[in-house]
């Protein structure tokens, strides 16, 4: 049978026994069958591989055809923020609870992987948010975000005030908890939480949830993904400390004053489902909407 992929890069977190079961399983699996697998760093301890095929996440996305990630959709973004940037294809086994970007089985993995491993596979490309803070015109920090970039609070929960512009047209100032931008592989997470719109994957969008508004009339925003998001702070905020999230993980601290400029990054993420992959049965299963009827 003829190989897609030559060089399988695995990654996870081993916290539990469960997960170290599926990566042992994974790892023997792909062995037996003559890959080459480069294995995170954190999971050497676990496996009898080669000192040379353990490394960190930025040395797999360089030397990698495809990485296998294990665990759920968290440790999934994490992996991916660092792997898009490197053009490397990514699978994962779900060892999560809802597992919306995991599709594999930890149960009964083999045979769609076989599949995916054979060059029998659907490709799914995801863009990602690039967020920049700046401070008096100049560029403070910057990270990158699938799923969403969350302006909050600090420690306390209180009223943020903003300005919201796109493409530096002023659209409106508001008093709130926070604003969400979130991307369509965002749009089932944190944004849904807050009441926001569930986007299909393939749209080329951004969409603006404002967090608890003290208004009535604040809804969210779907805009074009090749705009560009500035939230301006008012200079008055009493919190000196407020926050802007990139995907729970990484946090860029935030002055009143400052001026958060969140737009389409240059790489995606390539995504890699079986064959039998549906989006809507993603959400039917994970969502808990009703099957057919008639």
């Amino acid at each position: 049978m003829s190989k897609a992929f030559r060089t399988l890069a695995l990654l996870g977190k081993a916290n539990s026994d469960d997960v170290n079961q599926t990566i042992s399983a994974l790892y023997d699996f792909l062995t037996a069958q003559h890959y080459k697998v480069l294995v995170e760093s954190r999971l050497s301890r676990q496996l009898s591989c080669p000192k040379t095929h353990c490394m960190d996440v930025v040395e797999l996305g360089k030397q990698a055809d495809l990485a296998i990630v294990v665990g759920g959709d968290g440790h999934m973004l994490g992996a991916a923020r660092v792997l898009a940037r490197y053009n490397v294809p990514v699978i994962g086994v779900n060892r999560g609870n809802l597992g919306f970007l995991t599709d594999l089985s930890p149960h009964d993995f083999q045979d769609s992987l076989q599949q995916v491993l054979s060059g029998d596979y659907q490709t799914e490309h995801r863009f990602l948010l690039e967020t920049t803070i700046y401070r008096h015109g100049e560029p403070k920090s910057s990270n990158t975000a699938l799923n969403e970039a969350v302006l909050h609070p600090g420690k306390i929960a209180h009223m943020i005030e903003y300005s919201v512009y796109i493409d530096d047209s002023f659209v409106f100032s508001q008093r709130a908890d926070g604003m969400i931008v979130s991307t369509p592989t965002g749009s089932t997470a944190y944004a849904l939480s807050a009441g926001g719109p569930i986007l299909t994957p393939q749209l080329n969008v951004m969409t603006l949830v404002p967090m608890f508004p003290h208004t009535l009339s604040c809804r969210p925003i779907v805009i074009d993904a090749h705009r560009q998001v500035k939230l301006v702070i008012a200079p008055d905020n009493p919190d000196e400390q407020l926050h802007v999230s990139c995907d729970g993980h990484v946090t860029l601290s935030v002055h009143p004053g400052d001026e958060i400029i969140i737009r389409r990054a240059p790489h995606q993420l390539t995504l890699l489902h079986p064959k039998d992959y549906d989006y809507f049965n993603v959400l039917r299963s994970k969502l808990g909407w009703s099957n057919q009827l008639f």
